[in-house]
């Protein structure tokens, strides 16, 4: 994979300069994190988004989004979205929404 820079920026303007946040190489693409805990990334296959197990139901039902793999090993609690998927400026705020309320819940690292 290789990286998508638009959508890396698009994901530092959602995000914002809040407490926390970092970023760094990874998946092919570019993670963010939050207090040290993955939140998601982007690469230039899609928007990486992290809910949690059992909390992905709602958005795999969605169009443009699909289970997470690394190679053969299913991500559960991970989702991508297609770049139409992600486009939507209200999709896109509901997983990102969806993900920061998860990694919030989680211990800093």
């Amino acid at each position: 994979m290789t990286r998508d820079p638009g959508l890396e920026e698009l994901l530092r303007e959602e995000l914002g300069d809040r407490s926390g946040l970092t970023e760094k190489s990874m998946f092919g693409g570019r993670a963010f994190l939050l207090n040290g805990n993955l939140l998601g990334g982007a690469r230039s296959d899609g928007m990486l988004v992290r809910l949690g197990k059992g909390n992905d139901g709602w958005a795999l039902a969605l169009p443009g989004v699909i289970q997470m793999s690394m190679g053969e090993r299913v991500m559960h609690g991970w989702v991508r979205a297609n770049a139409e998927a992600y486009g939507d400026d209200a999709l896109r705020r509901r997983l990102l929404d969806a993900a920061l309320a998860y990694v919030e819940s989680l211990p800093g690292k």
